[in-house]
């Protein structure tokens, strides 16, 4: 199959990077390859760019695609590791992080890959298929607390407890091995005459909750972005496209804070703390009406940016 996939806000979110030509450029997100072609584009064979990402299937398309480009490596492994695999390579410094947060319509629209409630097919939803830990695993093993948490934390969904029970009660009987059996198990905790009120599928918060824990998209993301934007050169951009409300949050909040990271109390007249800014914030970006009703996937997207200033780092990195 081939590996198909919408790039969102593609000029938009090129245009934010403000690509300079002999730059060094960093895609953390590398899926079908849709940015980083206009990323190499706007380099004019000039600089550098290195992909990013932790599915194979991704690297193999994008690698293939952008083939032509002597100015391209591909990366395998996590953007959270982006420090590490960038100094496999001797690189240090870069003019500009792009991370976007989607699922790709590749990973969603490849039944067999789990991601999707509307084909039964076998419960994965891992991103790196090298991975042990599966939505599998996860709702046959974990305790049923453990369940409910990450579905009300990471899927904010109001009935996660009754969910997780239901659950508990099907793998006592089952193992549950599909994606139908999760939807089942769904349909099940949540009475009908809610579920009909609903103006989406049933299950989407589930599956959300259950992608998330799998692939450890929100725990090291706040690192992750202080890490990238401490390697920016002077005037490099940190661009991030997200997809759903948490993610959103942690990358709005996290900005704000490089951006004003003083923890004087207000009536201090005079910072005694030390904590300068470390970036001026970019306007952030929603897609258009038009892109929305040509790619419905694009309608809850969000990008956000900022730009490094030539200051001493001297914030604290979460671990």
């Amino acid at each position: 199959m081939a590996f198909e996939h919408v790039s969102v806000m593609l000029e938009e979110t090129v245009d934010l990077l403000n690509v300079r030509p002999g730059g060094i450029y960093v895609d953390g997100t590398l899926g079908g390859g849709g940015h980083s072609e206009e990323i190499l584009k706007r380099l004019g064979g000039t600089g550098h760019l290195y992909g990013i990402d932790r599915d194979r299937e991704a690297l193999a398309a994008a690698g293939e695609r952008l083939s032509a480009w002597p100015n391209f490596t591909a990366l395998h492994g996590n953007f959270h590791d982006a420090a590490q695999l960038l100094a496999s390579v001797n690189v240090e410094k870069v003019d500009g992080f792009l991370l976007d947060l989607g699922v790709s319509s590749h990973q969603l629209d490849t039944a067999e890959r789990g991601f999707s409630y509307h084909v039964c097919a076998p419960l994965d939803m891992r991103m790196d298929q090298s991975a042990e830990l599966s939505a599998e695993t996860i709702v046959n093993t974990w305790p049923q607390k453990e369940i409910a948490r990450i579905l009300r934390e990471y899927g904010e969904e109001k009935w996660a407890a009754r969910i997780a029970d239901i659950i508990v009660e099907h793998r006592q009987q089952q193992p549950l091995r599909t994606t139908g059996d999760l939807v089942a198990c769904v349909d099940a905790a949540i009475p009908r005459a809610v579920r009909n009120k609903d103006s989406g599928h049933s299950a989407r918060r589930t599956f959300q909750a259950l992608r998330i824990a799998v692939n450890d998209e929100l725990e090291p993301l706040r690192r992750v972005l202080m890490e990238m934007t401490r390697m920016l050169c002077p005037g490099g951009r940190l661009v991030v496209l997200t997809f759903h409300s948490l993610e959103d949050r942690i990358v709005k909040q996290t900005m704000r804070t490089m951006a004003s990271p003083c923890q004087c109390p207000p009536r201090i007249p005079v910072c005694i703390c030390g904590r300068i800014p470390q970036v001026r914030l970019l306007d952030h970006l929603k897609p258009s009406d038009a892109e929305i009703q040509q790619n419905s996937r694009s309608h809850s997207a969000m990008l956000r940016g900022c730009e490094r200033l030539d200051t001493q780092w001297n914030l604290d990195i979460p671990e």
